[in-house]
């Protein structure tokens, strides 16, 4: 039945500049643009794979939402801290604890960091690592360095 979830949407406050965002800062390719109703799409990886919708609202009608990017798992470990600040963006990891490091869900596990559009959504970029998923008393959240140690206990 379910295979997957295929789109998510967000109000904006200034379309332009999200459209910006999304496409300039992110990479995701605009498939559509509504003018008369102030929306835009994006195919998120594969065109028609998943698909992000903007509407614009003003400021008080836009409530911040979360969600994440799936990417590859090296890539946020490598390369994600350094693409997040030579785009100026606030990024912080789950702790927000100041380390300017991705963490690592255990239980998924995963890696992942977060960060915020211009509306200040909450977005992540998360990659899913090898590894069996955990009961749910695995409550750690820890460096990758820690999870190359511990990963197979």
């Amino acid at each position: 039945m379910i295979k997957g979830l295929y789109e998510t949407h967000l109000y904006v406050e200034n379309l332009e500049n999200s459209i910006e965002f999304y496409s300039k800062v992110l990479g995701l390719k605009q498939c559509r643009f509504g003018a008369e109703r102030r929306t835009a799409f994006f195919w998120i990886g594969e065109d028609k794979q998943a698909m992000l919708g903007l509407w614009e609202k003003p400021k008080e009608e836009i409530d911040l939402r979360h969600f994440a990017f799936e990417c590859d798992p090296q890539w946020i470990v490598n390369e994600s801290i350094n693409f997040l600040k030579s785009h100026d963006l606030n990024f912080w990891n789950f702790l927000q604890d100041d380390n300017e490091k991705p963490m690592v869900f255990c239980w998924m596990p995963a890696v992942s960091i977060y960060f915020s559009d211009p509306d200040g959504h909450y977005l992540e970029f998360i990659g899913i690592l090898p590894g069996e998923t955990k009961s749910n008393k695995e409550k750690r959240v820890v460096t990758y360095e820690e999870w190359l140690k511990i990963k197979d206990d």
